[in-house]
């Protein structure tokens, strides 16, 4: 479809395609991935849908160094960003020592090693389901 490059008054300009957003769960694996290609330590992938209404999967990550925790959020947001979705916000980025990217319905979390050992998130959504993202995880979607 040839898109005109100037206003025409009258003329309907349809919006190029947009590409179809993989399902959370599929992205929240491609972000474990990502994280573990990276060399991302102890990855946990809850599942926490029907626990809140916030979100529906929380990644969680350890880097063992203010370098590695940047790697691994800008290395998760490409990943992410090549099958179409946009990171709403992150926090944290400065410190280096937990930083929170919000997908929507996919939350990934990157600690250093202290910072998660003394927040403890697994413990606080203890009722949500640990998900196998390695057996989950389907490298031929992000192909598509």
């Amino acid at each position: 479809m040839i898109y005109p490059a100037v206003f025409t008054p009258g003329l309907v300009h349809p919006a190029p395609p947009k590409r179809e957003l993989p399902e959370g769960i599929d992205r929240a694996c491609w972000a474990a991935k990502t994280a573990a290609d990276h060399k991302g330590k102890n990855i946990t992938l809850l599942d926490l849908r029907g626990l809140t209404p916030m979100f529906d999967f929380f990644l969680l990550v350890s880097g063992d160094s203010r370098r590695q925790v940047h790697t691994i959020v800008e290395e998760v947001d490409a990943t992410l960003r090549k099958c179409g979705d946009a990171r709403m916000s992150v926090e944290g980025y400065d410190t280096s020592k937990w930083v929170v990217q919000d997908y929507g319905d996919v939350v990934v979390h990157v600690f250093d090693s202290d910072t998660r050992d003394y927040y403890k998130l697994e413990e606080l959504w203890a009722d949500a389901k640990v998900i196998d993202w390695e057996r989950e995880y389907d490298p031929q979607l992000l192909d598509e």
